[in-house]
């Protein structure tokens, strides 16, 4: 069989990053008369390309049928809620955003940030290509198209005068399987002089944490600076500036700008001390992407040593969080209902579903409370902080919280 070509420079796809075996579709959780029905499992096979080291997975499913409905609603995050407003304040102040400004944010998802936006009186657009989840932002009084973003979106937009000054995208790119036509959809919606900001999680920070659980069908592309350099140089773009995020595990915020927009590209003292970082990481040598699969077959065992144990003890075991890193975390090493009793969630939106593949069931974040289990492995781990918070009471009962990667560490 002849190897996939990569989805930015389209050289032969030849060399591992990550294979994490069969797995279900990350987000695709499961209603109870589901349970009993064929379930998808496609290859979780990360690959990196040779010649733009972009680390990628191979397309199975089409987006709309992972995105159409969507179980992600991200303004049930205490803490991402913090950093959307946060984030409006800077950009509003670093600027110049005003009511005469054009706001669209890519992904937009409930409206969790444009709110902020349009609170100031900065006119705001969003795209969101699941109905469910934009529905709730266009009830909110958020304007928001639901549609895939691409370059035959971004010329009609432009054409009917609703060129950007600011263009968010906030991890999303990794969520694109047509890397060129979103990028350069990008550059067609933004107006002379106006700036793109992208977060993006990190890939150094995923080689350095082993973060393997950040990998699943859902994204196809794990990103580095280096590798984003080219991807918008290609586009006529300049990354002009960068911030270093907590994230997500760790993320990257990238500031860009037409190529031509004018007078000379500064470039801020932080993108220079990045490229320089990466490059002494070996960012921009193949044989660095090489060396992790060993790392995450430890990591598997050692989280199922720790359960194996704690089950021959005698000790019950529950979890917190529905997240996508979850289920790869669960299917990748074979923990089911054998190990975990059930977990639970802050969403709605996913209490009364099964996680895909382990059919473990989500409930309310009160069966904690009520059921005190010896232990809660924590799915989103990048969440931490904020959920030891919410469960400061459960852990005074005598729960102990448990995070799995990159050890497993039990917080006393």
């Amino acid at each position: 069989m002849s190897a996939p070509p990569c989805r930015f420079c389209a050289a032969p796809l030849q060399h591992t990053f990550a294979d994490l075996g069969m797995s279900p579709l990350s987000n695709a959780y499961l209603q109870r008369e589901q349970l009993g029905q064929m379930e998808p499992f496609y290859p979780l096979h990360a690959f990196v390309c040779e010649r733009c080291l972009l680390v990628q997975l191979e397309q199975f499913e089409r987006p709309e049928n992972i995105f159409g409905n969507y179980a992600y609603f991200s303004s049930y995050s205490v803490s991402w809620l913090d950093h959307a407003r946060q984030y409006v304040e800077e950009m509003v102040e670093r600027f110049t955003l005003g009511a005469s400004s054009l706001v669209v944010e890519i992904a937009s998802n409930d409206g969790y940030l444009l709110q902020y936006f349009q609170a100031r009186g900065i006119p705001v657009l969003g795209l969101e290509p699941a109905r469910n989840v934009a529905k709730v932002a266009q009830e909110k009084g958020i304007s928001t198209l639901t549609e895939f973003f691409g370059a035959r979106i971004a010329k009609g937009l432009s054409a009917g005068g609703q060129q950007a000054d600011l263009i968010v995208a906030n991890n999303v790119l990794a969520h694109v399987p047509d890397l060129n036509d979103f990028v350069g959809g990008l550059k067609l919606l933004l107006k002379f002089g106006g700036t793109i900001t992208i977060e993006v999680p990190h890939l150094l920070r995923l080689i350095e944490g082993c973060q393997f659980d950040t990998i699943y069908h859902e994204h196809f592309s794990y990103f580095s600076l280096l590798t984003l350099d080219e991807v918008f140089r290609k586009h006529g773009l300049t990354v002009f500036d960068v911030d270093k995020l907590s994230t997500h595990g760790g993320s990257l915020r990238l500031y860009i700008r037409h190529a031509n927009a004018g007078e000379p590209v500064l470039q801020s003292v932080r993108l220079t001390e990045m490229r320089h970082l990466e490059c002494a990481a070996g960012m921009d040598r193949l044989e660095t992407y090489l060396d992790l699969e060993e790392k995450v077959r430890e990591i598997k065992r050692g989280l199922l040593e720790f359960l194996i144990d704690t089950k021959k003890r005698g000790k019950s075991i529950a979890a917190y969080g529905a997240p996508a890193k979850g289920n790869t975390l669960l299917n990748y090493c074979g923990i089911g209902k054998d190990f975990i009793d059930y977990t639970v969630d802050l969403s709605p939106h996913k209490q009364g579903l099964f996680l895909p593949g382990t059919h473990i069931p989500i409930l309310h974040p009160d069966t904690l409370r009520r059921t005190k289990p010896d232990y809660v492995l924590l799915l989103p781990w990048n969440l931490r902080d904020e959920i030891l918070e919410q469960l400061r009471d459960v852990r005074g009962a005598g729960s102990r919280c448990v995070v799995p990667i990159p050890t497993v560490h039990v917080i006393e």
